[in-house]
Formats: C-alpha cells, sequence, structure tokens
C-alpha cells in the first residue's frame, strides 16, 4: 500500500480541481478524478473541520489505483471554499444545516454524474455530516464509511462546554475565534500529537498549507462551537435505528480530538453497522497514521465495500 506515498505531495495526472457552486451559488473547491478503464464505482470522501482534500491524496491514490473515481469537496467557509467572517483564517458556520444543505444538492448531482455503487467517506466532522444525511435522507450511498466521526469532542470542561460556548458566543461577535494555536485549547499536547504518529505524514499538510497559505484554516469561531454541540446532540437523539445504509465506523479510542466513546455509543443502535477500533497506536487521522495502522485501515475498509457495494 506504500506505492501511493508518492501522491502525497501531488495532484495527480487526470485528476480536476474546479468550483461547484451550491444552491445560493456559493462556490466551493471540487477535486475529481475520473477512473481509468472500466470503472469500478465512485467514492465521496468529505474531510473534517478545517481540513482540505490534499492531505487524503495517498488515500484517494490507493482507491483510484482499483479503479473508483474519486470526488471530494471542501466544506464551505474552509480549505479552498471561501470564509465566512472577516478574519480569514477563522472556520465559521451559522448552522450544520448548512453544510447539509450544501452536501444534499452536491451528493445528488454527484450519484447522478458518476458510476455506481456509490461510496460516501467522511472524516471527522466529515463523518459526523455524513452520518446526519443519511439520518435526514439527504444522502442514499450504497455504503458509508465514517473516520474518527466527530459525535462528540475530547473537553476539559465536560458538559459544561456547550452552555459556556452559547455564553460566550452572546458576549461579542460569534464569528470571533474561539482560540488560537492549537487544534484544541487547554491542551499542552502538540498539534502533531493529537492528529498522527507519523511525523513525515504531517510535515505533508505543512507543505500544502506553505504551498498555498489560501487553504489555512485556524480555530474555529464561536458560533461554530455552538452549532457544532447543537448538531452532536440532535444526532444522537435522532432514531438513528431506521438508518439501513450499510456503515463501517473507524474509530480511535485514543482520540485526542473526538470523543470516541460517542461512537462506541451510537454504532451498536445502526443495524447495519460494523467497528474497527485502533487503540493507542492511533492518533485522530487514522488514514494519515503510521503504515501500520494506515494499512490495517485501509484494509478493512476495501473488505467492507467488497462485501457491502459489490460491482455493478
Amino acid at each position: 500500500m506504500a506505492v501511493s506515498r508518492n501522491f502525497a505531495r501531488a495532484i495527480p495526472e487526470g485528476a480536476v480541481i474546479d468550483r461547484w457552486s451550491a444552491p445560493d451559488g456559493w462556490p466551493l473547491r471540487r477535486f475529481h478524478w475520473p477512473a481509468e478503464g472500466t470503472p469500478r464505482g465512485s467514492i465521496l470522501f468529505q474531510t473534517g473541520r478545517g481540513d482540505v482534500f490534499e492531505k487524503y491524496l495517498e488515500s484517494f491514490a490507493h482507491w483510484h489505483g482499483q479503479g473508483w473515481t474519486i470526488t471530494a469537496l471542501d466544506w464551505r467557509g474552509q480549505g479552498g471554499s471561501g470564509r465566512l467572517t472577516p478574519k480569514g483564517d477563522c472556520g465559521h458556520i451559522d448552522d450544520f444545516v448548512t453544510y447539509i444543505d450544501d452536501l444534499r444538492a452536491f451528493a445528488a448531482q454527484w450519484q447522478a454524474e458518476t458510476p455506481g455503487p456509490h461510496v460516501v467517506m467522511g472524516h471527522s466532522m466529515g463523518g459526523h455530516l455524513v452520518l446526519r444525511g443519511l439520518a435526514e435522507g439527504a444522502i442514499a450511498p450504497d455504503a458509508a464509511v465514517l473516520v474518527a466521526p466527530m459525535l462528540g469532542v475530547r473537553s476539559a470542561l465536560g458538559k459544561l462546554a456547550p452552555p459556556i460556548a452559547r455564553v460566550l458566543a452572546r458576549l461579542g461577535d460569534p464569528r470571533r475565534s474561539a482560540w488560537k494555536g492549537n487544534e484544541k485549547p487547554y491542551t499542552t499536547e502538540t498539534r502533531a500529537n493529537l492528529l498522527t504518529h507519523d511525523p513525515a505524514r504531517y510535515a505533508d499538510e505543512l507543505w500544502w498549507q506553505a504551498k498555498d497559505r489560501t487553504l489555512l484554516t485556524g480555530a474555529p469561531s464561536w458560533q461554530w462551537l455552538v452549532a457544532a454541540f447543537r448538531s452532536m446532540a440532535a444526532l444522537e437523539a435522532a432514531p438513528l435505528e431506521s438508518v439501513r445504509t450499510p456503515l463501517l465506523f473507524v474509530i480511535a479510542e485514543a482520540d485526542g480530538l473526538v470523543d470516541a466513546r460517542a461512537a462506541l455509543r451510537i454504532a451498536p443502535r445502526l443495524p447495519q453497522a460494523e467497528m474497527l477500533r485502533f487503540g493507542p497506536e492511533s492518533a485522530h487521522e487514522i488514514l494519515r497514521e503510521a503504515d501500520p495502522v494506515r494499512d490495517r485501515a485501509l484494509a478493512t475498509i476495501d473488505g467492507f465495500i467488497a462485501a457491502r457495494a459489490p460491482r455493478a
């Protein structure tokens, strides 16, 4: 599987980066890499908060080599999809329903224009939004994969975090950055340690940011936090037992950013869900981890897709 490392810092030949207009006209940056020869199917990969799709080129190359058409989209307000605040590096959203509206429209067009079977994957916030999209009927793929899904977050404040976020959002401009620097406040851990044990893969992200500073997204806004806490609570309270799409949860139990306990609590409620669990060997970015973790994750995902989304 290490052969795809050659793609970590280069847009692959044959891939196209362009803009897709949301129903309200907002331009979102899109990555599209058509399969060569007879297509195996199509994968839509959605990243986490503050991410860009360049971070996952290695994994895209892995699946493209198996015949999959690969598509990805930078979420509104981050990466190459513009900003929603005057402060250029702040990750802001009014409500997660805005993300879902974008996903609903984009996935419908993607599914109509690409060969099946169709698989949707989401990392972190992307995993949260994929699951919410399934629960609300916004997307209807043949199978889905949730990698370190953001179904809860790690916070030193515990249950006080949501009400504190609401109060602080009201005390000033809710679009202002909630903190400076690290991936989360109140931590002495470095950002690298929170994300991956692989220094080279962590450096790949910094390389892309240095190449194009406009892709960098910093801390979330207070309103993003309010919206995230609200969406996570609503999703867990939703009738998830009605979701019949085959699902694979890939969970890092030692995750320092999202609360893996929420995923472990929610996954058994979904009748078609399977789980792959990692211990302290994996940080948050499982698909960008050291090879032993990443290879096991990819092998499990491949096996899941082969069984649940067989070739048309």
